[in-house]
């Protein structure tokens, strides 16, 4: 018996619908890959006009100088917690919440620092809250 060989045929891979697929995805990805752009936040900072205002007996000044160190009324603090802010605070209100608080904090004092203060004295109560500012160096005359 004479068996017939079989002609074999090369095995190849058609490498064309392959890289179509490579091509496809790397255009998805071009495309819905979001290309983050680095800006820089320019603030200008709001100059303060108004009336100087009188200087009333009973109020509560805190002062926060460069280093973020609290003074209340003068008097300085042995920490920077919160609780030791609020408890100065409180032994000079007495537990009156309706007294103005004045918050004078250095120019180059942390915005933190400010806001650690805004913060203790939101959380014992108190409306009353102002913050010192400067006269702009033209207007010192009134003009």
């Amino acid at each position: 018996m004479k068996f017939r060989r079989q002609r074999t045929d090369d095995v190849t891979v058609n490498l064309t619908p392959l890289i179509d697929v490579v091509f496809l995805l790397l255009i998805f990805f071009m495309v819905s890959t979001t290309f983050t752009r680095e800006t820089q936040l320019s603030v200008d900072l709001p100059e303060a006009k108004g009336q100087v205002k009188e200087a009333q007996q009973e109020e509560i000044e805190i002062l926060i100088d460069e280093a973020g160190r609290f003074r209340v009324n003068g008097q300085g603090l042995v920490d920077d917690r919160m609780r030791t802010l609020q408890a100065a605070i409180y032994k000079i209100s007495a537990g009156d919440t309706t007294m103005p608080l004045i918050i004078t904090a250095d120019a180059q004092a942390a915005h933190e620092d400010v806001v650690r203060a805004m913060d203790a004295a939101g959380q014992m109560g108190f409306v009353h809250l102002s913050i010192t500012t400067r006269q702009p160096a033209g207007d010192a005359n009134g003009g």
